[in-house]
């Protein structure tokens, strides 16, 4: 996706695995620029039928809220990082490493909002080693749900976050694929 590739550009190199896309994605959220996104995964998946859209907090859930527009409104589950003190008896939970936080947090899906059968798209903001989309997919299958796809905003293809996943049979989809960042450059996989 072209127009997400550009805003990417402007994006702040931290160091070699880390673009900052706040101006537009985690901080700033460009509304136009998620109703894009919301159709390139329509496109991207118009041969699924899903029940539920499921996303991480906190930046997912901008995306997966639009996402959810274009597949007729459908309901979008988020995972929380942490417990609370109103945590629900129906808690799964599934311990998952944040690659730029770089320690373990303790990811919590209400079991109640994921019926057995039910069709689930993830969608996520980041596919960096694939920690988090291990937890999304697992949390999913213990409430029951089938993971039909994962529609990612951002991957760096060049972690191989995707291959066991894709391994495993699981379907992937990101829009903007980073094969590198050299120097403060950042480059993309084409196809």
């Amino acid at each position: 996706m072209k127009e997400l590739e550009e805003y990417i550009q402007k994006g702040e190199v931290i160091a070699p695995d880390i673009v900052k896309v706040d101006h537009f994605l985690n901080h700033q959220i460009n509304i136009k620029l998620l109703k894009k996104i919301g159709e390139a995964f329509k496109e991207r998946f118009h041969d699924v039928s899903i029940d539920k859209i499921v996303t991480m907090e906190t930046s997912g859930i901008a995306v997966a809220a639009i996402v959810s527009l274009y597949f007729d409104d459908v309901p979008v589950v988020y995972i929380k990082k942490e417990k609370s003190a109103i945590t629900s008896k129906n808690m799964l939970e599934e311990k998952v490493h944040s690659f730029t936080k770089n320690k373990d947090y303790i990811a919590c899906l209400d079991g109640r909002y994921i019926q057995k059968g039910e069709r689930i798209l993830l969608i996520d903001d980041f596919l960096a080693n694939g920690a988090a989309l291990k937890g999304m997919i697992s949390l999913v299958e213990k409430a029951g749900g089938t993971c039909v796809g994962a529609g990612i905003v951002i991957e760096k293809a060049f972690m191989n976050g995707r291959k066991p996943f894709e391994e495993k049979g699981y379907r992937i989809e990101a829009l903007a694929r980073i094969e590198s960042v050299e120097e403060g450059i950042v480059k993309f996989k084409k196809g």
